[in-house]
C-alpha cells in the first residue's frame, strides 16, 4: 500500500511551466503550413515553446537562426532589407494566434556533421554586430520594427550548447570557451541596455553536465564515482565550462536573467545536476536567477516511441522537477514526423499518443496556478496536487514495473483518469481513495 497525503488547505507554491516544450509542431504542405496541430499545445495549457532546431526538414534554412534572418553578415545591420522574416513571421504569428508564447533562441541549428563540415556554428567575426543584428531581431518582433509586430517576447537566450562538445568534435560551436564567453558578455550588455527589463536575457543551454559523476568529491555531491570512458572528456569539459562561464560573467558583470540547462538522463541523475547547478549559482550570488531546464527528454528512443513507460518517465520528470530548484522546463520536442526525440505524435497518422497526455494532466493542475501540500515518499511514485478556489487535482505516476495500491486521505466526489498506452486520459470509475495503478501508469484526479 502506497499511502499519499494531500492538503489542499496549505499551499506551498505555485505550480511552474513544467510542461512547456520545444519546436512547436506544424506541418509543410505544398501550398502552405499547416500549425493547426500547435492546438494541441493549447489544449494542454502549454503556455511556452522554445526555438531552437525549428526548422528541420521543413526548411532549416528559413527560420529563427540568426543567419536565416540576417543572410549577408556584411550587410548594413541597420537596414530592414537587410533581414528576411518571412518565414519566422509566419511561424510566430501561428503561435501568437494559439496564445504559445515563444522562447526565441538567439543563435544556429545544431550541425550534426559538423566533422565533416561547419557551416553556421562558427564564432561571429565581430561580436558587436551580432548583438546588434539580435537587437533589430527583437525590435521587429516586440516593437514593430521593419514591418514587425508588438508581441512582447520576453525570453531571449542566446545560443545554445556551446560546450556540445571539446573543439574538434562540437557540433554548435568551433571556438573556444573564453570566445563564448565573450560573445554572451557583448550580447547581453548590448540588449540590455536597448531594452532593460522589457525583456529577459539569458543562456547559454547547457549541455548535460554529466561529468559530475566522474569527479563528485571534486564537485560536492554525493554520488557513486563513475570511471573514466570514451565520454569522459566531452563530458567533464561541459562542467568546467559551466564554471569558467559563472567566473567570467561575475568578472565582467554580464547580464543574465535566466540560466538554461540540458539532460537527457534519468530523473534522479537530473536532480543532481539540478541541485549542483543551485548549489553553483547561490555561490556566485545568482541564488534568485530563474532556471530553465529547456531541453530534456528521458525516454528518447525509436523502442519508446508512445509507449506507457515513456509516458510514466516523461510524467515522472514534471511532478519531480516541480519540487526542485528549476522555474521551466521545455520538452524535446514536439515536431511533427519521425524521430527518436519526437515524442508527442504517431509519425505517420500525426495524432498525439499516450506521452502527449501527461502534459495534458499536468496542464490541469497548472490552470490551478497554487501548488498545494502533498507528500509520498515511495520509491517510484511521484504526486503533485493543486487547487484554486472551487477545483482540485492530483497527479500521480508509477514510474515502476510492478503495480501499486494507492491510499489517498481524500473524501468526496473526484473522477480519476488514466493515461498509459492504452488509456488517453481516460475516465474511469475507480475509487480516487483508494485503486490499483499498473506498471508505469499515471492517474489524473479532480473533483467533479
Amino acid at each position: 500500500m502506497t499511502n499519499i497525503c494531500v492538503d489542499f488547505n496549505r499551499t506551498v507554491g505555485r505550480i511552474k511551466p513544467m510542461h512547456a516544450v520545444g519546436q512547436p509542431p506544424f506541418a509543410g504542405g505544398f501550398l502552405k503550413f499547416d500549425f493547426s496541430y500547435i492546438d494541441h499545445l493549447k489544449k494542454a495549457n502549454i503556455p511556452y515553446s522554445r526555438l531552437h532546431d525549428v526548422g528541420g526538414a521543413f526548411g532549416g534554412n528559413r527560420f529563427v537562426d540568426i543567419p536565416n534572418l540576417f543572410r549577408n553578415f556584411d550587410a548594413d545591420e541597420n537596414d530592414p532589407e537587410a533581414y528576411d522574416f518571412a518565414f519566422t513571421d509566419v511561424l510566430i504569428k501561428a503561435m501568437h494566434e494559439y496564445d504559445i508564447k515563444p522562447i526565441f533562441r538567439l543563435g544556429v541549428t545544431i550541425e550534426n556533421q559538423a566533422h565533416i563540415k561547419a557551416y553556421h556554428i562558427h564564432p561571429p567575426k565581430d561580436f558587436a554586430k551580432w548583438a546588434r543584428i539580435c537587437e533589430h531581431v527583437i525590435r521587429h518582433y516586440n516593437e514593430g520594427w521593419a514591418d514587425g509586430f508588438d508581441y512582447g517576447i520576453e525570453y531571449w537566450e542566446i545560443w545554445n550548447e556551446p560546450e556540445n562538445g571539446v573543439r574538434g568534435k562540437n557540433q554548435m560551436w568551433t571556438g573556444t570557451a573564453e570566445q563564448f564567453y565573450e560573445l554572451y558578455d557583448v550580447t547581453a550588455k548590448h540588449l540590455k541596455s536597448c531594452f532593460g527589463d522589457r525583456i529577459k536575457v539569458g543562456g547559454y543551454g547547457a549541455s548535460g553536465m554529466y561529468g559530475l559523476y566522474y569527479h563528485p568529491e571534486k564537485y560536492g555531491i554525493d554520488v557513486p564515482k563513475r570511471e573514466p570512458d570514451d565520454r569522459y572528456e566531452g563530458d567533464t569539459y561541459r562542467v568546467e565550462f559551466f564554471l569558467g562561464f559563472l567566473d567570467y560573467i561575475k568578472e565582467h558583470g554580464s547580464p543574465i536573467d535566466f540560466f538554461s540547462w540540458h539532460s537527457y538522463a534519468k530523473v534522479e541523475k537530473t536532480l543532481v545536476i539540478d541541485s549542483f547547478i543551485h548549489k553553483k549559482l547561490c555561490e556566485y550570488g545568482y541564488g534568485d536567477l530563474e532556471r530553465h531546464l529547456n531541453e530534456w527528454n528521458n525516454a528518447h528512443s525509436v523502442s519508446l516511441h508512445g509507449s506507457s513507460f515513456a509516458s510514466a518517465a516523461n510524467a515522472a520528470m514534471i511532478c519531480a522537477m516541480q519540487n526542485s530548484h528549476t522555474d521551466m522546463l521545455c520538452y524535446y520536442d514536439t515536431r511533427l514526423g519521425a524521430g527518436a526525440y519526437a515524442g508527442f505524435f504517431h509519425p505517420l497518422t500525426l495524432e498525439p499518443v499516450c506521452t502527449y497526455y501527461p502534459f495534458v494532466a499536468f496542464g490541469e493542475l497548472y490552470a490551478l496556478k497554487n501548488q498545494v501540500a502533498c507528500e509520498c515518499e515511495e520509491e517510484g511514485i511521484y504526486a503533485v496536487a493543486a487547487a484554486d478556489a472551487e477545483r482540485r487535482a492530483v497527479m500521480i505516476v508509477n514510474h515502476s514495473e510492478e503495480a501499486r495500491r494507492i491510499h489517498l486521505n481524500i473524501d468526496g466526489d473526484w473522477t480519476v483518469y488514466l493515461i498509459d498506452q492504452e488509456h488517453y486520459l481516460t475516465e474511469t470509475e475507480l475509487s480516487a481513495a483508494d485503486f490499483t495503478m499498473a506498471a508505469n501508469q499515471v492517474v489524473l484526479i479532480k473533483n467533479k
